[in-house]
Parts: C-alpha cells; structure tokens; sequence
C-alpha cells in the first residue's frame, strides 16, 4: 500500500464523521425553518361537546371545553398555542394557552362556555399551533350540539 492509500483511510472515517455531523445540523436548520400548514376539520365542531378535531396530514388537534377551561391536545408535542374567539365583527380576541403536564396538553380559562351555551348556538374559533417553525393554521366554526 503507498502512502496516499494509508492517509485515505485513515482521512475517509473523520470526513464520515464530519458529514454525518454537517447533515443534522442542515436537517435541523431546515426543519426550524417556518413553514404554514391548514387544518381543517375532521366532521362538524362542536368544542362543548369534546367533538372537535382539526387535521393537517398526520397532525391532529382535539379542542374541548371543560367548565370554562378551553383545552387541545395534539398528536406531535407544541411549543406554543394561541386561540382566537372571533365575534360578530370579525375581530378576534387572542387567549395565549399554557402547557399543561406534557407539550401535547394546552389549556386556558375563555368566555368559549358562555357564548355559546344554548343549542344550536355557532361561534367563529382560529388557532394557531406552533411546532419548531412549523405553523399550523385553522379557522372554522364550533356548534354546540346538545344543552350544557
């Protein structure tokens, strides 16, 4: 074997590791990178009623409401979670949810029960989700179904 055999082999696993190394940093550049997903809802919404669920490809997204205390869950962890209640004319009022045990747990006390507490009752919600710089987006309706 010459020498420039040897210094290839003994160059060749260092660049290996090197790239290997290069190419996470790259992937995980990319994929903080910000990008917006839609959601849309699976059926009809009703968020008193714990029957809402939002998608975008494999991303899912459960809105419900327990006694005034507005909760998601999603199937990948979030970083933040934002909830807009949209009146009549077309302006939202943003409630910023907190974490609850895990990443995929959010919650925050909204006026949601109040407004709509009769049956039949419909109100405009948004979202906003944030998973690294990911953006997941949805505006849609919620109908109360039954009485609460």
């Amino acid at each position: 074997m010459n020498k420039h055999t040897k210094l290839a082999f003994m160059v060749a696993p260092i660049l290996a590791i090197g790239g290997y190394i290069a190419s996470d940093f790259w992937i995980e550049d990319k994929a903080n990178e910000t990008r917006i997903f839609e959601m849309a809802p699976e059926s009809s919404c009703d968020v008193l009623g714990g029957k809402c669920v939002l998608l975008a490809n494999d991303f899912k997204l459960n809105i419900f409401d327990d006694n005034g205390k507005t909760t998601i869950n999603s199937t990948f962890p979030l970083d933040t979670a934002t909830l807009f209640l949209v009146d009549s004319n077309n302006e939202a009022t943003p409630y910023q949810l907190q974490m609850s045990d895990t990443p995929y747990y959010w919650f925050r006390q909204t006026p949601l029960r109040e407004k709509i507490s009769a049956k039949g009752d419909t109100y405009k919600l948004r979202i906003i989700a944030t998973i690294k710089g990911g953006k997941y987006i949805s505006e849609f309706y919620t109908q109360t179904a039954n009485q609460s």
